[in-house]
């Protein structure tokens, strides 16, 4: 009956029609490549899983960095040591990714001069004299004696009061 119905339509509308085949096309394209990702990640995890040996450094999918301690393949599991001291077992799968640290270029040996006299340059006799003389007159004389005056009352004594004198 389906086919008598297919066939009906397709005389009715001239012949084979090209974009007919392209959902099926499509759909086919679709799958290949959604099997050929999931076959590339099998592959990565699988490497990824030879690299891990206990004291390998690994990050999980959560964002823990850890040293792996021990690995038990039948069970899935593993024991990673976050800091020393504190250890979490994990499935296998949460680890997603081996840190691998790379060597830090050696640093220049720098000398350090034995006094500190070397590290500031010492401002010429003439600079010197320039400033002192600027300081002194942006302070303006007698202002010691205005800004405290002392206070001969005696007021200030535990104790004393004005009654007193």
């Amino acid at each position: 009956m389906y086919a008598n119905v297919v066939a009906a339509t397709a005389s009715e509308t001239g012949g084979f029609d090209p974009f007919s085949l392209l959902l099926p096309l499509a759909l086919a394209f679709l799958i290949f490549t959604m099997f050929r990702r999931q076959r590339k990640a099998q592959t990565q995890a699988k490497e990824l899983r030879t690299h891990m040996e206990p004291g390998t450094e690994v990050m999980t999918q959560f964002g823990l960095f850890g040293t792996i301690v021990s690995i038990d393949h039948e069970e899935n599991k593993a024991v990673l040591e976050l800091s020393p001291g504190n250890r979490a077992t994990v499935h296998m799968q949460a680890l997603s990714k081996v840190v691998t640290q790379e060597p830090a270029a050696p640093l220049e040996p720098t000398t350090v001069p034995d006094d500190a006299s070397s590290l500031v340059a010492d401002p010429e006799p003439a600079e010197r004299d320039a400033r002192a003389a600027e300081s002194q007159d942006a302070a303006p004389r007698g202002a010691e004696d205005t800004d405290h005056p002392e206070d001969t009352t005696g007021s200030d004594k535990p104790g004393s009061t004005d009654d007193n004198k």
